[in-house]
């Protein structure tokens, strides 16, 4: 199975979770979840591209897609991706449905 496969399955499921919280109404602010995904996502290049660099990572050539940012393969952004959708959305369903102390 390649990353990219896999990735599919780990996004297909970050989606599934998105659209049940969104349908119940929870509703991050989508400026923060882009600003966060800038963020996380030059900070994942640059430490990808960093430990790639120094030998600390490897990938089977014959499982990536080919698509390349630097050093890194493309596939190593999903989670990047998935994070930055998913953490707000919880921390959103958290606050909307979450109990609170009496």
């Amino acid at each position: 199975m390649s990353y990219l496969e896999i990735n599919t399955w780990f996004i297909t499921g970050v989606i599934v979770v998105t659209a049940v919280l969104f349908f119940l109404g929870v509703r991050p602010s989508l400026r923060a979840m882009a600003a966060s995904l800038l963020v996380v996502g030059v900070l994942t290049a640059i430490f990808d591209n960093a430990i790639i660099g120094a030998g600390l990572v490897a990938y089977d050539e014959s499982t990536l897609s080919g698509v390349m940012v630097g050093l890194a393969p493309v596939e190593d952004f999903a989670y990047t991706l998935a994070g930055a959708i998913l953490i707000p959305m919880v921390w959103e369903a958290l606050g909307k449905f979450g109990r609170t102390s009496s």
